[in-house]
């Protein structure tokens, strides 16, 4: 009935850049049949920076049947860069016919869907959860509805926790056999795909950047800009908003007579202002910056992004203080400032008299390896 009511939103929404390949997968399974191949080893994951904290685990287990499902569709443009079977998982009422027998399935993260679990549970499959977390923001939603949850995670073989706290909120939710590894992400090899020059003057990146985010920096950018030769390179989450982002960006240019240009057609950086109109080049940036201002935890609703990036070139790193779903990771990197929107301008001063950020920590993956080829 749900379904039914939703349609109208459904193919409005599939008309929307963002959702014009994955809706159509999920919600009408157009262009998304089922795996080639049983008896393999299924990797469900969310987006992006889920899919790409794969590469060390398929590198280890390289050579055996892999398949993948994702949800967004920058999760699956990176999935699709492995040698695997890369599928959009489908809405959950679909699933009973749609999944094929696989040997394991292996969940990212906080992907809980009910029928994913039991339908493969009751075909055979070993099910782990891997680098498995309950953010703090969100417990008491999921202990409101314990009993449900203590459905979905009795179908669970083992549980890869983030972090003791994650694993204590686990075992509230009727969990068993915990183990805390933490992040995965420290597992991956962090690497550019191009090598740019770096730049004469000092320069500034906001980096996955989301609404009201871009405008808060650029405020923070002119005044900074009075006190220092500086350059201001934005680099928004999701490809769907660069032309509004650049809108705003040359609105600021006029204003304050500033120049401005698209990283698409000049990757001179020689302008004042840049936005990166491209996928793939955040790191590349990063590599030649010396300030990373990391988006998603000056608002209270995404939870923050990946430290660890920017942190590896060295970047002195500003960050807003609802970074809730990257808790952990923060936990790993040295020399971070959290600061109030409104607080961008003076932290951007106060780098000056700080070292660059830095991670120190690594994580073995060695037992989780171990464990999916015991049950494979």
């Amino acid at each position: 009935m749900l379904y039914i009511m939703a349609l109208p939103l459904l193919v409005y929404l599939s008309f929307k850049s963002k959702y014009k390949v994955s809706i159509p997968a999920r919600f009408f399974l157009f262009k998304n049949k089922r795996f080639v191949k049983d008896d393999g080893i299924w990797f469900h994951v969310c987006s992006l920076g889920e899919s790409r904290a794969l590469k060390p685990i398929l590198e280890l287990l390289n050579g055996d049947d892999i398949k993948i499902t994702t949800i967004t569709q920058t999760g699956q443009a990176e999935a699709k860069k492995y040698d695997a079977d890369v599928r959009y998982l489908p809405y959950e009422m679909f699933l009973p016919f749609w999944a094929k027998k696989q040997k394991v399935l292996i969940v990212l993260e906080a992907e809980f869907w009910f029928l994913l679990f039991s339908v493969m549970r009751s075909k055979g499959a070993k099910i782990i959860l891997l680098n498995a977390r309950i953010s703090e923001k969100s417990v008491k939603k999921y202990l409101q509805f314990s009993w449900f949850y203590k459905k979905i995670l009795k179908n669970v073989e083992i549980i890869y926790a983030q972090s003791e706290a994650d694993k204590n909120r686990f075992i509230a939710l009727g969990a068993r056999d915990i183990k805390v590894i933490g992040n995965i992400k420290l597992a991956s090899k962090i690497t550019k795909t191009q090598e740019y020059k770096k730049l004469d003057t000092e320069c500034i990146v906001a980096g996955s950047t989301h609404p009201t985010e871009e405008d808060l920096v650029l405020k923070a950018f002119i005044e900074y800009k009075k006190n220092k030769d500086s350059k201001l390179i934005i680099v928004p989450r999701h490809p769907e908003r660069f032309e509004e982002v650049y809108e705003l960006m040359k609105k600021y240019a006029l204003e304050y007579s500033l120049t401005l240009s698209r990283f698409s057609q000049n990757k001179d950086c020689d302008t004042e202002m840049i936005l990166v109109d491209m996928m793939g080049e955040l790191n590349n940036i990063y590599a030649i910056s010396d300030i990373a201002i990391l988006g998603g935890a000056f608002r209270d609703d995404v939870g923050g992004h990946n430290p660890l990036e920017p942190a590896f070139f060295g970047c002195k790193i500003i960050t807003g203080k609802h970074f809730f779903h990257q808790k952990e990771l923060f936990k790993y990197v040295h020399h971070v400032q959290y600061v109030e929107p409104y607080k961008i301008y003076e932290a951007l001063l106060e780098s000056s008299t700080l070292p660059p950020s830095m991670v120190e920590e690594k994580i073995d993956l060695e037992p989780v390896i171990k464990k999916i080829l015991e049950y494979k």
